[in-house]
């Protein structure tokens, strides 16, 4: 049934993982509106199961709502992924909000790596992300955002974004961030912003901290034309950026980055989700 224009589309999915004999499944999903997910895949064996997130629409519009919640008990090793990039489309001025809540039992990995968002302009968008690590809880995650649709020389000159990132282990926060641009702001074209760049992508693994061995290795990684990039390395956190001109260029960055973290974190290599080679 289609939600009545004024009231836009209200998605909620839950997805809860769990683990036995070695085998992390899917114990439970449940979904309102137009949010669903395929059968799992189990591309690297049992032990982690790959799921991909759909969103038939295609595109989110202004007053639509997509509220995610992940959750992975003890053991369960998860990798989510989606067939395609995220359209936020123009509003006529009410904001599109997307919530994804995430909650990661101990000894427990979820990987959240999607395709990039695409803000068109005049697309009004509200991005809410709450991580909580269990002790030995892990996790991996990219975001890549792209300011209007650069292939047809558009520009972000109107519309909003706010985001937020919050991520606590065992309860304690260990990261905090918010992002607020309006089209066409000065901080868009400034040095000490986005330098004129369309592209802005943000990694973070969470749970380990990362020796120096590993640290230097993915600070030897490289985008393969000029954009500015920088890696942080904190108790606890791992955090990659990504300013530049191409979302495609931003996620072989970052899947680079992944096959180098992956093993430490995981436990294993690195294993393309096969919807990336379609």
């Amino acid at each position: 049934m289609t939600a009545p224009a004024n009231t836009g589309w209200l998605a909620r999915l839950r997805l809860e993982y769990a683990c036995a004999d070695g085998r992390t499944a899917l114990a439970q999903r449940t979904h309102i509106g137009p949010l669903a997910v395929q059968k799992p895949f189990y591309p690297e064996g049992p032990a982690v199961c790959h799921t991909l997130i759909l969103h038939p629409p295609g595109g989110i519009v202004g007053n639509d709502t997509l509220d995610i919640e992940v959750k992975l008990k003890e053991g369960s090793q998860v990798l989510v992924t989606m067939p395609g990039a995220s359209k936020w489309y123009r509003s006529q001025g009410t904001a599109a909000v997307q919530r994804l809540s995430i909650d990661v039992g101990p000894h427990a990995m979820l990987e959240w790596l999607p395709p990039e968002t695409i803000l068109f302009n005049g697309a009004a968008a509200k991005l809410r992300t709450v991580i909580e690590l269990a002790a030995g809880g892990d996790y991996l995650g990219w975001d890549i955002l792209c300011l209007g649709r650069t292939a047809s020389g558009e520009k972000f000159d109107a519309g909003e974004i706010h985001q937020s990132t919050d991520i606590s282990i065992a309860g304690a926060p260990i990261w905090s961030e918010r992002c607020r641009l309006r089209g066409g702001s000065p901080l868009l074209a400034s040095p000490v912003g986005l330098a004129g760049a369309p592209v802005s992508a943000v990694m973070i693994a969470a749970g380990k901290s990362i020796p120096v061995e590993l640290l230097a290795q993915c600070r030897a990684v490289k985008p393969e034309t000029r954009a500015r990039t920088g890696i942080t390395a904190m108790p606890n956190i791992f955090v990659a950026r990504y300013v530049g001109d191409s979302s495609e260029q931003a996620k072989r960055y970052f899947v680079a980055l992944w096959q180098v973290l992956r093993p430490f974190f995981g436990g294993r290599a690195a294993v393309p989700p096969r919807i990336w080679n379609t």
